[in-house]
């Protein structure tokens, strides 16, 4: 069996119709050539607020086997970060006790879930002289940020007249490049 893999000293014992014996030695070599049967599974791998993830090769491993054993498995991939958001092939190798190799292919998918810190600051604009002020995003935003980047900012209103004077509520609306939105509110003082 498996635990017989390599030389084995075998002796032979001939016993003649009047009950001479006579006996010899040889070797018997057992060898293992059978691969391992590597078996994937895919996985979904969610990015943490550093914008980073690791899986182990025991992440992807469906089950994998071998009929002497597996010695180790590895994957041809284990850190993810922003860029590899998405389905991404990652190879897994199994490698049985006695050298025998095997391969199969999976998908880890990459997930970016965290919505982005959305950060917003009050400020005062001042009419002109035509009695209007318009504004971006950017002058109520107090540095918004996510782990992936951020895509977009908009702001709820831009645009400001004398019907306006005074507090006005603004919606910051902050989307990351995965398409995760978050939002805050602040005051626009006329």
């Amino acid at each position: 069996d498996c635990s017989n893999v390599g030389a084995n000293s075998v002796t032979l014992t001939v016993t003649d119709n009047n009950g001479n014996v006579s006996t010899c030695s040889t070797t018997v070599t057992v060898a293992d050539t059978i691969a391992p049967n590597a078996i994937c599974q895919p996985v979904t791998a969610y990015l943490d607020a550093s914008g980073n993830i690791s899986i182990t090769a025991a992440d992807i491993d469906g089950g994998s086997n071998d009929n002497c054993g597996i010695a180790s498995i590895a994957a041809s991939m284990t850190s993810f970060d922003c860029s590899n958001v998405g389905a991404n092939s990652v190879t897994l190798t199994v490698t049985d006790n006695n050298g025998n190799v095997s391969t199969c292919s999976t998908t880890v998918t990459v997930a970016d879930t965290i919505a982005p810190n959305a950060i917003c600051q009050p400020m005062t604009a001042y009419l002109d002289a035509s009695g209007n002020i318009t504004i971006v995003a950017a002058d109520i935003d107090g540095g918004s940020n996510d782990n992936c980047g951020i895509a977009s900012i908009a702001a709820s209103q831009t645009s400001f007249d004398c019907s306006n004077v005074g507090p006005n509520a603004v919606t910051l609306t902050v989307t990351d490049n995965n398409g995760n939105v978050s939002t805050c509110s602040t005051t626009v003082t006329v």
